[in-house]
């Protein structure tokens, strides 16, 4: 596992499709610590739903589909 997890929202396209916006990224805790991650976002999704994924390479825009 990597030390990161992108934190994204689905946004579905006209297209019908669905894809994931990047709105942060999640941190996993020391061993022992009382939390398990830490999440810091960078927008806020307003359909109020995250989705984790492992880092991978995005297109140009930051969105990728999965």
């Amino acid at each position: 596992m990597t030390n990161y997890l992108r934190v994204t929202t689905p946004v579905e396209g006209t297209d019908g499709k669905t894809r994931f916006h990047n709105v942060g990224v999640a941190f996993p805790q020391r061993d022992g610590s009382k939390s398990k991650m830490k999440i810091k976002l960078h927008s806020f999704p307003i359909n109020g739903e995250l989705v984790l994924f492992e880092p991978k390479d995005a297109d140009d825009d930051g969105n990728v589909t999965e």
